[in-house]
């Protein structure tokens, strides 16, 4: 008693209180009966109104559990904890903030026992509730809601180390704890006006305090306690429908993954996915915000932390660009529900996914992203290979745009791939579906592959050095970087090259293709000069180049005068390009007294006209022919003077026939390679011709395929028939007559297959019929050589 004095405002009489803290150290026995009593007067003086009283008496309190840490503290520690409920039960905001300060104060002391029976759960649901206290005054509603907080941070500070007490990682206290986090940064997160805590001294912003207690939270959860913290985050953006804005759901994201351990990461990113899959018929603003935390957090992952399950990730962010798609067709992401989308969102939705893809990627391993590329590969909808990829419910221009999405997400990976072996990185099972998507009809998805190739094959940054289809004078402007072709580059390019000829060739022959493309082209073809050419492969690409240009020159009704011209452009801008990079001077004086010629001649023949704007194209291309035109008997004639293969250069560039163009539901292989009768007495022009005799052979099984397939469809047509009219007992009479014929060859074949066994002697006797074959299912063998 003598520790009150007469008015409460001269505060705790210090002497007495030393005398008493004294008293309580010599004798830990009766701090629980000090400890009582102190409570009781507490209680009787908050009911009176007394709260000078009340403030001295939590003072003694705190002085008292601050000095002593025997093993006798446990019963004054209940007395302490049941006067801190008093005062948070209490209605006066003063002694809420009071009975939190003291708590704060008590959780920051290191106890010597361990406690059985203390409980927490009241603190938990008091402490959150004063987070979201609508207190009318707005100073004091923010200093109780920041107490609420610090008590909070209290509750996490003495529980969570303590394996006696209740876990507080359960999720009845999680689901309380977090969202009371949340609630008060989301409203004081524009909040910068500090308020100044006397219990701790420091002048801190609400939204400040709230964040430094939810990354000490995240930081003291163990691998087993990561989904219980995140699942409550996930369902307070739900709630509150926080997706949609984007910045506050990437905020919350961005402090989990820099607060919980690297090696948890992953756990995060899955929950994410998981949750990502659980919304699949939510709004494509509330997809597109899940997405955009995912790439967010993908960037903030330690690198390579994806967890063991690589492709599940990839596979869940492709499902949602299908699913995007399908939606943008339907205009519905739920037909049993009204909610409608629009294209605008779901485009937003597929960007953010595909610049999701590339983020992960990004933190892959080299071997990891080769893997995803595959991976997607094997989703792209081909005819032929992957048809029943393609979607069911939005037909043709479903699968064509789940095709575009997919490629642009191959893009994405592909332009974080590094990767000095080009057989790893463009293995026949990519290459082949990859090549068979440069044979589509649609023009976007052409580029796409292109940009593909040309990202895969890059591996020096010489991609942006040839975007500008124009012819070179000096290429050493260019400041290009080479290197000298390895062995396993040389057996890429033996194994795939004549391939990548073919199909460049093909792609000059689509009369939808537009200044993108034939700069793509130049640019792939630049980059195998650069990065990949050995002599035998520069040979055969000027033959290519040359193929071109007599490509061109034919009067083939399926390319417009624009594309001729532009096949002539591309050729002569590759030639002044690759007869600098070969340095062989009479070369380099062909090239260019061409091109001298065509710009006072025939300039419309040259990049700087045709890719214009408008492109500046004649009426006809009749006129073009002789010293305009790259010679190959005259390139032949150079490059054999430098030991270039002469046989080589003299056989002209003619593709391989292949089963890709029926795969891929184009024209006939027929009308996809050029056929020209050479009529005139003019040798200087080069035409493709394929030999008859297999023009022939290929036009006969075509034939005899389609005579096949019919056979096929009549015979299963009659087969189908005959079971569902004949009766029973005829099909069983059949079926066994079937299965007695099998039975019986079978056992001619055991009589063939099994020999007798050996005579001792060694032979037979004479005049002795040999006995028959026994089998070795029926040989008796003596118990001792069973095993």
């Amino acid at each position: 008693d003598n520790i009150f004095p007469e008015d409460p405002e001269d505060g705790l009489v210090k002497a007495n209180m030393e005398k008493l803290t004294f008293y309580a150290l010599s004798a830990p026995e009766k701090l629980d009966r000090i400890g009582a009593y102190l409570s009781e007067r507490l209680s009787r003086d908050v009911a009176r109104n007394r709260y000078g009283y009340v403030c001295i008496a939590m003072e003694a309190l705190d002085q008292l559990l601050m000095a002593c840490h025997c093993q006798s503290i446990n019963l004054f520690v209940e007395s302490f904890l049941t006067m801190v409920r008093k005062l948070l039960e209490a209605d006066k905001p003063n002694l809420q903030i009071l009975g939190t300060n003291s708590f704060v104060k008590f959780a920051n002391i290191e106890e010597d026992t361990a406690s059985y029976h203390r409980s927490y759960d009241f603190f938990v649901s008091r402490f959150s509730e004063m987070c979201h206290s609508s207190y009318e005054d707005p100073d004091v509603r923010t200093r109780i809601r920041m107490a609420g907080i610090r008590g909070l941070q209290g509750v996490v500070r003495k529980t969570v180390n303590d394996e006696l007490q209740a876990n507080i990682w359960d999720p009845q206290h999680m689901d309380q704890i977090v969202p009371s986090l949340l609630f008060n940064l989301q409203v004081h997160v524009e909040s910068a006006r500090p308020i100044y805590v006397a219990s701790t001294s420091v002048c801190e912003s609400p939204a400040e305090l709230t964040e430094r207690c939810f990354r000490e939270l995240l930081g003291r959860a163990a691998y087993g306690n990561i989904k219980n913290a995140v699942k409550p985050v996930l369902m307070h953006l739900d709630n509150h429908s926080l997706w949609e804005g984007k910045s506050f759901a990437v905020r919350c994201f961005r402090i989990i993954m820099y607060s919980i351990q690297s090696q948890h990461s992953h756990l995060v990113i899955q929950q994410l996915l998981g949750h990502l899959d659980a919304n699949s018929k939510s709004s494509a603003t509330v997809r597109s915000g899940i997405v955009e935390v995912l790439s967010d957090s993908a960037v903030i992952e330690a690198s390579g932390s994806v967890g063991p399950t690589v492709l599940e990730v990839f596979n869940t962010l492709l499902k949602q660009l299908r699913l995007s798609v399908d939606y943008e067709l339907t205009g519905s992401c739920d037909p049993y529900d009204s909610n409608k989308t629009t294209t605008d969102q779901e485009k937003q939705l597929q960007e953010a996914v595909i610049k999701t893809i590339g983020s992960f990627a990004n933190t892959l391993p080299i071997y990891q992203r080769s893997e995803v590329m595959l991976f997607i590969m094997g989703k792209i909808p081909i005819p032929g290979i992957y048809p029943a990829l393609g979607s069911p419910n939005t037909g043709l221009e479903g699968s064509r745009m789940i095709q575009v999405m997919l490629l642009k997400s191959l893009l994405q990976v592909a332009e974080c791939y590094e990767s000095s072996n080009m057989l790893t990185a463009l293995p026949s099972s990519f290459l082949e579906p990859l090549l068979s998507c440069t044979l589509m009809e649609d023009p976007d998805i052409r580029l796409l592959v292109l940009s593909i190739l040309i990202s895969l094959i890059d591996r020096h940054q010489n991609t942006h050095k040839f975007t500008l289809l124009s012819i070179l004078s000096d290429i050493s402007v260019l400041k290009l970087k080479v290197e000298k072709c390895s062995r396993q580059d040389n057996l890429f390019m033996k194994k795939h090259g004549h391939r990548l000829y073919r199909h460049i060739f093909l792609a000059c022959l689509e009369e939808n293709s537009g200044r993108s493309h034939y700069e793509a082209l130049f640019t792939l073809l630049a980059l195998l000069s650069v990065e990949l050419a050995n002599e035998e492969v520069v040979v055969d690409l000027i033959r290519l180049a040359l193929a071109l240009q007599d490509l061109a020159l034919a009067n083939d009704e399926r390319l417009s005068l624009y594309n001729r011209c532009a096949v002539h452009a591309l050729c002569a801008a590759y030639l002044s390009l690759i007869s600098q990079l070969t340095t062989v001077p009479a070369f380099c004086q062909h090239i260019h007294e061409v091109i001298e010629l065509r710009q006072k001649e025939v300039p419309n023949l040259l990049p700087e006209d045709v890719f214009s704007d408008p492109p500046r194209i004649p009426a006809s291309l009749e006129g073009v022919e002789g010293a305009v035109l790259f010679q190959q008997c005259k390139i032949t004639e150079v490059l054999g003077g430098s030991g270039y293969n002469i046989e080589r250069l003299n056989t002209p560039f003619t593709p391989q026939i292949t089963d890709e163009d029926r795969l891929s539901r184009r024209k006939s292989i027929v009308d996809t390679i050029s056929i020209h009768n050479n009529n005139d007495d003019n040798k200087d022009s080069l035409y493709l011709t394929v030999p008859p005799c297999l023009l022939f052979l290929y036009l006969f099984l075509s034939v005899d395929n389609a005579n096949d397939e019919e056979q096929e469809k009549e015979k299963r047509r009659l087969l189908v028939e005959r079971f569902q009219t004949a009766p029973f007992e005829d099909l069983a009479a059949h079926c066994g007559a079937k299965s007695s014929l099998l039975q019986s060859k079978l056992d001619q074949i055991f009589e063939l297959t099994i020999r007798p066994p050996p005579s001792p002697s060694g032979s037979a006797s004479q005049g002795q019929t040999p006995s028959r074959s026994v089998p070795v299912y029926e040989m008796k063998f003596p118990d001792l050589c069973v095993y």
